[in-house]
């Protein structure tokens, strides 16, 4: 199941499926603060991608919540991988933290020459983010991004599961 809506040059895609199969020049990792690939998205990615990806992780030593960090994608069809660090729920601050998290890898992504990208629904899974509160901001920011002429062109939110791609169709509808 697709759906997408063009704005200023570029395109916000919505897609059901597999963020590891997304042929894109970067897939986002909803991480941990360690960039420890342990389950949900992180898993995913690191069994997919193999070892390297996780190597490069240890290499870098973790980032700070709401921050971003980009490696390699290992066997992946993407070029990279930016580990987004998106809130754990109750921590406090979450929606200015899960802000910055879709800020940073979009300026980590611009700062590698990305054009197209795809994002999962941060700190949606064992983080607990509500949904609804994720998909609004998440699609506000990047089509704030794509009406201002950024780098990236294709924006992707590559999503698990009917409810979480319908909530984020719905939302998507309701902005442009």
């Amino acid at each position: 199941m697709n759906d997408s809506r063009k704005i200023n040059q570029g395109v916000i895609y919505l897609k059901l499926g597999d963020i590891t199969q997304m042929k894109v020049d970067a897939i986002v990792n909803a991480a941990n603060d360690r960039l420890i690939l342990g389950g949900g998205v992180a898993g995913s990615i690191a069994r997919a991608g193999g070892p390297a990806i996780q190597e490069e992780c240890y290499r870098i030593g973790g980032t700070f919540v709401g921050g971003a960090v980009i490696t390699g994608a290992g066997n992946l069809l993407a070029k990279y991988v930016i580990h987004a660090v998106g809130p754990r729920m109750g921590e406090g601050n979450e929606d200015v933290k899960l802000q910055n998290a879709v800020i940073n890898s979009l300026k980590v992504a611009e700062e590698n020459n990305v054009t197209s990208i795809a994002f999962p629904a941060i700190s949606t899974g064992i983080f607990g983010y509500p949904v609804n509160r994720c998909a609004g901001i998440m699609l506000r920011l990047c089509v704030d991004y794509l009406q201002k002429g950024g780098k990236i062109k294709d924006i992707y939110f590559c999503l698990w599961g009917q409810s979480t791609f319908d909530i984020f169709a719905e939302t998507l509808n309701e902005l442009s």
